[in-house]
């Protein structure tokens, strides 16, 4: 018996890219039954990144466990298969540009015609009113916009693009968990909703605390503590945490440096922020003494946290990530083995198939329109007009 908490949800999923992709591939490791709408050349995410015939390793990581059905929304037959899934959807989720699903046809009004209950997700770059609503957007603008680049800005000023993208993943995050939150406000009180995500306001909101210490700060936020962050070693680099008094006099008596910890300039912490170049200079003059591997047994000894910095193959082969099943191998794909990374409370007990596979364009068309009452002989004018694509 499945009892993963959406089984029997169905989610009809309107999503490109990377955000509104990464949500719908929660709720379908969840147990949902997520219909992927595809355009007849495929979801874009398709071509970001290395390519293998019609897949991305981009694509690959957030469409696990779905049904791709690639149909063309402006058409009369489209519109007409959108309408008969809506009937039967619990969830539709949505990534045009704000006003483009209901010139389609699909907005908001036309899915509450037919399910009036319906839960409604929106997701775009800068929401669905306002002055900027109408620009479309990449992970790249919003971190430029939300001024993510220059909370991350090199020593020098220069402000910085993380090439993760994450405000991409994060909007994903709070859009899974906001459909969640409606999804159970209508188990309990039989209520819709509408759900306006933007990329700008997750943005906004993952960088919540650097913001307000921005604003507070009157534009110059202090270290949150020193020492701290990344140090290089005669071998690579240590990431140490030296918040308390204790921490510090213990980093600096491990590096032989004890003055450094009794300077009577820094006796607290808001004096060793003021000088924490300083201090972070003499501490690194120390560490480049020795290897990693000398400083880190000896820093735990005394119980200072640091840690080795690492690179994804290294973390991936640690003894501690594997032995609690962090991740499993794909070996079925478009790239080879891949690893599949577990999604942290994830009730499902394992990550084979669906779950550690995602579709290629339109591999159940046929059998999703099948589903929902399409006659065979109207399906194959279909694919045979173009309109809908059967890779079968």
């Amino acid at each position: 018996m499945n009892e993963l908490p959406y089984s029997g949800c169905r989610i009809l999923d309107m999503t490109q890219g990377v955000a509104g992709p990464h949500a719908t591939m929660l709720l379908a490791l969840n147990g949902a039954d997520v219909i992927k709408i595809e355009p007849l050349e495929g979801d874009w995410a398709r071509r970001l990144g290395k390519t293998s015939g019609d897949s991305s390793v981009n694509f690959f990581a957030f469409n696990r466990g779905k049904r791709s059905l690639s149909i063309d929304l402006k058409t009369n037959a489209g519109r007409a298969v959108i309408e008969a899934l809506t009937r039967k959807c619990d969830i539709v989720v949505e990534s045009f540009k704000p006003g483009t699903a209901s010139r389609l046809g699909i907005g908001l009004d036309d899915v509450r015609r037919v399910h009036a209950d319906a839960i409604y997700a929106s997701i775009s770059g800068f929401g669905q009113t306002g002055p900027e609503s109408s620009r479309a957007a990449v992970d790249s603008l919003l971190q430029a916009y939300s001024g993510m680049m220059v909370m991350n800005a090199a020593v020098d000023g220069t402000p910085q693009r993380s090439p993760m993208i994450i405000v991409d993943v994060v909007t994903g995050l709070y859009a899974f968990q906001a459909i969640s939150n409606a999804f159970i406000r209508r188990l309990r009180f039989g209520i819709g909703a509408h759900l306006d995500i933007s990329m700008m306001q997750s943005a906004a909101a993952f960088q919540a605390s650097k913001i307000m210490e921005y604003w507070e700060s009157g534009g110059a936020p202090q270290p949150l503590y020193v020492p701290a962050g990344a140090f290089r070693t005669a071998d690579g680099h240590l990431t140490i945490s030296g918040m308390r008094k204790a921490h510090f006099e213990a980093i600096c008596a491990v590096l032989g440096v004890p003055d450094l910890a009794s300077d009577p300039r820094w006796p607290a912490q808001e004096d060793r922020i003021v000088h924490g170049d300083e201090i972070n200079a003499r501490l690194q003059a120390e560490f480049l003494k020795h290897p990693t591997s000398h400083w880190l047994p000896r820093l735990s000894e005394v119980g200072v946290m640091a840690e080795k910095v690492r690179n994804y193959d290294q973390w991936l082969q640690e003894t501690h990530v594997q032995e609690t099943h962090s991740f499993d191998w794909a070996n079925k794909t478009p790239f080879g083995r891949l690893p599949i990374l577990k999604v942290p409370g994830l009730m499902a007990d394992d990550l084979g198939e669906p779950f550690g596979t995602a579709p290629a364009i339109g591999m159940h068309s046929r059998e999703i329109l099948k589903e929902f009452g399409m006659p065979s002989g109207w399906i194959d004018d279909q694919v045979r007009s173009g309109v809908v694509i059967d890779c079968t």
